[in-house]
């Protein structure tokens, strides 16, 4: 399975927050910084329907648009994407 993808940008408070949880819980993931490669907010826009920030895709196709800790949590581990003692 290939790790989720977390589009977002520095300036964005509830991107920083995701990824700080991302690797509390060691989680693999794609970052794709949004600031650098500004022509891959569309893909972000197609996936979430919506302009905000951070979009997580999983592998099974399911899309987070600003998730909260608890709800990225849950997807994770849902997911079986948190390793043991985490």
């Amino acid at each position: 399975d290939s790790p989720p993808v977390v589009y977002g940008a520095e300036w964005c408070k509830d991107c920083r927050r995701s990824n700080q949880l991302l690797t509390r819980l060691a989680v693999g993931h794609v970052d794709v910084d949004l600031e650098a490669e500004p022509e891959r907010a569309a893909e972000a826009e197609a996936l979430s329907g919506r302009k905000r920030i951070p979009v997580i895709h999983f592998a099974d196709g399911l899309v987070l648009s600003e998730p909260s800790d608890e709800e990225l949590e849950n997807a994770l581990r849902e997911r079986g994407l948190v390793p043991e003692g985490r």
